[in-house]
């Protein structure tokens, strides 16, 4: 039961018409990390500067995350962004990218985590996913994140690097973009021919979509009345749903498909507060009780045709 992520760990500045945060714990690998450790066991390959300091340690340190693998860079300074969202909490600008150290990002990996059970390749440059793929060849499952520079600016490595890994997790645009093809059923025909065995597309809150060569799943999202930062949430929904399948014996399409509820369970508490202050204080009842609601909203019951037509009528 071990899970590993490489990717990024960050400093966000976030503004939403709800407020804002001047610097808080983020990236990709923070986000997924947090939301994982609820469910297994959880490795971090990842690059920080010497202003990473002891209150972000702890964060990881009390999630029992394995940071063996975080490199410091004791005269560098950690990856920083700085973005704005609109009452449309989907549309976001960016304003300030500093990359600092995770300009130079060289994943590490540690023979520790090359035996990793699980990989996920967070949104990092498409050369470097593919170099870490090539480090853990006996993993049970690896799987990718993507974004819309790397489409854009990457395209023919990206491709390379989905056409070695078992799951690709992207949001729906990124399965038009990446495909060029703007129905998403025939985007994820495509995306499938390349290699993996499944897609699964974040619709933000519309819920997710799992596809296969011979299946397809969707959840809605979870209902929430209240939404104050989206930053994250897809890492935490990917980490949500890797982690549940890190804690199973057996990875087949049931238990993809509770994980697909789990990660939208992680992605739900995600967004009700700015970058990772909800998730870093979720129980394990908390979990379990708002899985159980979206069993109860998903649940319906199965009547005979001749009903069902009699019903309508």
């Amino acid at each position: 039961m071990s899970l590993l992520v490489v990717g990024s760990v960050a400093f966000d500045a976030v503004e939403t018409p709800f407020g804002k945060r001047e610097r808080m714990l983020g990236g990709s690998a923070s986000h997924f990390s947090i939301s994982a450790s609820f469910f297994t066991d959880v490795q971090v390959v990842a690059v920080v500067g010497g202003d990473f300091g002891a209150a972000e340690r702890d964060v990881f340190a009390r999630h029992n995350i394995d940071t063996t693998d975080l490199e410091i860079i004791p005269d560098g300074k950690t990856f920083q962004w700085h973005g704005r969202y609109e009452y449309d909490l989907n549309v976001a600008h960016t304003l300030e990218t500093q990359l600092n150290v995770f300009a130079g990002f060289e994943p590490k990996l540690s023979d520790s985590s090359k035996q990793a059970r699980l990989v996920f390749l967070g949104n990092i440059q498409p050369d470097l996913q593919r170099g870490v793929r090539a480090q853990v060849p006996d993993a049970e499952m690896v799987a990718l994140d993507t974004m819309n520079l790397w489409i854009e600016t990457t395209r023919d490595s990206l491709q390379k690097t989905i056409e070695v890994v078992d799951l690709v997790i992207i949001n729906d645009a990124e399965a038009r973009q990446l495909a060029e093809e703007p129905n998403l059923i025939k985007a994820a025909r495509k995306i499938l021919s390349w290699g993996p065995g499944t897609l699964i597309v974040k619709r933000g809150e519309y819920g997710a979509a799992m596809f296969t060569k011979d299946e397809y799943f969707a959840i809605p999202a979870y209902p929430l009345e209240a939404v104050f930062d989206p930053t994250g949430a897809g890492d935490t929904f990917a980490g949500g749903l890797m982690g549940y399948l890190s804690s199973q014996e057996k990875v087949d399409h049931a238990a993809l498909r509770r994980a697909m509820i789990f990660g939208s369970v992680m992605a739900s508490f995600n967004v009700e507060e700015f970058g990772t202050e909800r998730v870093q204080r979720l129980t394990h009842d908390e979990i379990n009780q708002r899985f159980r609601d979206f069993k109860r909203f998903t649940h319906f019951e199965e009547i005979p045709f001749e009903r069902a037509v009699s019903a309508v009528k």
